[in-house]
Parts: structure tokens; C-alpha cells; sequence
């Protein structure tokens, strides 16, 4: 399937649809097969004992399967979570970058479904993994 959104208009689309986070991810690459965005960890993403906080972890799996929905449908902001399963299967490597890669296991008209590996930047042992649904809002006419 061809790209609706390019790597280019993705992170255009995060700048002005989501200034609040912009700064937080970077998208590395995206492909028709995949999307692999970064957490830019700082310090506001750290727990104590200075590792990666589950939920800065949940938030870059939710934001890589938004974009990778996004780079296939084109810019719906409004396209939703509506469900997500995550196991956390080890500490994130300390003061290094997480990097989420994405693969969508499903595209339909109103649901999309993708799968997230998390891993710490330079190291090949995931992180965590995560499952999540996304409702595509319907088409206006």
C-alpha cells in the first residue's frame, strides 16, 4: 500500500497538531511496512532510579501506531485509541534514546491494529511490546 503521509509530513503534522510533544519524538524512518519513531529521553521521562517511566514507554507506543495509522490514511486528527496492551520485559538502558518500531496487522475502514517493539537505542533486547487499536473516524463527504 502507498504512503498517504510522508516521514516529512508526519512530523509537520506532530509540530502543529501537537506542539506539546513535538520535541519529545523524532520519526527515524517509515515505510509502507514499518515506522520507527524515537523517544528523545530527557529528563522529564525519567523515574526515580533515573529509568524510562512505563508511561512515557506507553506514550511512544501510542504516538509510533498513530503515525504508522496516519502514514497510511492520511491526516485525521482525530483518529482515536481504543485499546492498548503492553508487557514491560526489561529497564531501559540508562541515558540512551527508546526506539519504537512499528508494523500494522490490520487496516480496515474503521479499525486499525498495530504491534510495537521497544527497544533501548544500540541495544537489540526489547524493552517492552505493545498491542494496540486505533478507530479511524469515518470519511467526511
Amino acid at each position: 500500500m502507498k504512503l498517504k503521509m510522508s516521514l516529512p509530513e508526519l512530523s509537520a503534522f506532530v509540530a502543529a497538531e501537537f506542539p506539546q510533544v513535538k520535541d519529545d519524538f523524532a520519526i527515524d524512518a517509515v515505510s509502507a511496512e514499518e515506522l520507527v519513531l524515537r523517544l528523545r529521553v530527557g529528563e522529564k521521562h525519567l523515574r526515580p532510579g533515573g529509568t524510562v517511566s512505563g508511561p512515557a514507554l506507553f506514550g511512544l507506543a501510542d504516538v509510533a501506531v498513530y503515525l504508522m495509522v496516519l502514514s497510511r490514511i492520511g491526516p485525521q486528527a482525530l483518529a482515536v485509541t481504543t485499546s492498548c496492551s503492553i508487557d514491560f520485559m526489561r529497564k531501559p538502558a540508562a541515558g540512551v534514546d527508546v526506539l519504537a518500531t512499528c508494523r500494522l496487522l490490520k487496516l480496515g475502514r474503521t479499525l486499525a491494529v498495530g504491534d510495537v517493539l521497544l527497544r533501548s537505542h544500540g541495544h537489540d533486547a526489547p524493552v517492552a511490546r505493545a498491542s494496540l487499536t486505533y478507530a479511524i473516524p469515518p470519511a467526511q463527504v
